[in-house]
């Protein structure tokens, strides 16, 4: 099931006793939240919704809860966050989980209860006997793999919720700032909101000078510069990701990523892979795709092969010596840029 498909449910009032929702996407988490809360009237909210977060507080008192009665109502809402005891990952965390509790509470859901589990993660660990009791009663909506339709039609369903069009070049823009999330495209719509208030149209300069580049698309942009051999504006946009606070270890980092990206992409690329396919099996966002994609058409491996090798050498070098990070990233490029690399 996916968002919409959730949404049209719920407003029909036909709920399920236990939900999965499976994906790291805030602004539909907020949205689907606000939807199960209002199942439940103003009146019986305070007794009859429970909100527990896994790394504060076990799972059998979300158990518990859920096991109880409505107070003076119909229904009961359990929602439990960060369960990640779903998940492989480690987390410092001094809870302890009694699973036991939660699997047996899955065998027999009550009937008054709606329990709804946000998993903000990109897959959990189907080796888990809980995981695999779970997806098997479980309604699982999928909210964390969206493709570029889907979130471009919500970001337009919200601006024509508010009265306000928004041209395709600027839409298109938003997209390529906020490297395509679509949690950071709705935080930015009130700004654009109160700007273009008067023609209540959303414009592409209006975007420009409103949506700050996500560091994402700052690196795609610094990639893009690298392989240009442009040093000057790489050190620009290396400065500047530097003043808003970006670790240079930590850029040198993403800077890594995005080439490995690019290179995953060329060599499968070759192999027949589609975007789709691409997104799927590299496990990445579908946007960050396209945008590799576009970017392999002007570079061969072999400019691409440098670049990474080059920057993992320089995160080596960070790690291990006391030279400026900033210097090394200058005597990178230098060395990059030099007339015999082709």
């Amino acid at each position: 099931m996916n968002f919409s498909q959730l949404m049209t449910q719920l407003k029909q009032h036909k709920q399920d006793a236990v939900y999965l929702i499976l994906g790291d996407q805030s602004y539909l988490s907020d949205q689907i939240k606000q939807a199960f809360t209002s199942l439940i009237p103003d009146e019986q909210r305070a007794m009859n919704i429970g909100v527990y977060d896994m790394e504060e507080t076990p799972v059998s008192s979300a158990v518990e809860d859920a096991i109880s009665v409505p107070f003076f109502g119909e229904q009961r809402l359990v929602m439990i966050n960060r369960p990640y005891f779903l998940t492989g990952l480690r987390v410092k965390s001094k809870v302890e989980h009694h699973v036991d509790d939660f699997l047996e509470y899955l065998k027999h859901p009550e009937s008054s209860t709606i329990m709804v589990i946000f998993a903000p993660y990109d897959k959990l660990d189907s080796r888990k006997k809980i995981t695999k009791s779970l997806k098997k009663i479980a309604t699982t909506v999928e909210i964390g793999k969206l493709r570029e339709s889907e979130i471009k039609s919500t970001v337009k369903q919200r601006i024509a919720a508010e009265g306000y069009a928004i041209d395709e070049d600027a839409l298109e823009r938003m997209m390529q700032l906020t490297a395509g999330q679509l949690t950071s495209m709705m935080n930015d719509l009130p700004k654009l909101f109160l700007y273009n208030k008067d023609g209540k149209q959303i414009t592409l300069s209006s975007v420009n000078g409103l949506v700050s580049p996500s560091i994402e698309q700052s690196v795609f942009d610094l990639v893009n510069s690298v392989l240009k051999k442009n040093a000057k504006e790489s050190m620009d946009i290396y400065r500047n990701l530097v003043l808003e606070n970006e670790a240079p270890i930590g850029i040198n980092a993403v800077l890594i990523q995005q080439f490995r990206l690019l290179l995953q992409v060329m060599i499968l690329q070759k192999h027949g892979y589609s975007q789709g396919n691409l997104a799927a099996s590299l496990k990445v966002h579908p946007y960050r795709v396209k945008l590799a994609l576009q970017t392999i058409r002007h570079f061969d491996y072999k400019q691409l092969r440098d670049a990474y090798l080059g920057l993992v050498e320089t995160e080596r070098e960070m790690k291990s010596s006391n030279r400026s990070p900033e210097l090394l990233f200058e005597l990178f490029l230098l060395k990059f840029m030099r007339p015999d690399v082709a």
